[in-house]
């Protein structure tokens, strides 16, 4: 069954929950967990921007710019990047 823009968004975020390595409880009630996956997600779509975007990558490489990523905390306001 195809949700619209949904859909895209579930399939991102089931693959950054299976590249997360956790032992404790696996759900959106364990704030570690969650944050761990929002990071995995942040990661993924740097990795992606590098796979599908040949012209990026290749500033990238030459310096001209950086791909980085950032994680909101929505409680503090603090942007945490991540490389």
């Amino acid at each position: 069954m195809k949700l619209g823009n949904i859909t895209a968004m579930l399939t991102k975020s089931r693959v950054a929950v299976g590249k997360v390595e956790y032992e404790g409880d696996r759900t959106s009630k364990n704030d570690e967990f969650v944050a761990k996956v929002c990071e995995s997600n942040v990661l993924n779509t740097i990795e992606q921007i590098r796979l599908k975007s040949p012209i990026l990558k290749e500033m990238e490489y030459s310096g001209q710019i950086k791909i980085i990523g950032g994680v909101y905390n929505m409680d503090s306001g603090i942007v945490t990047f991540l490389e």
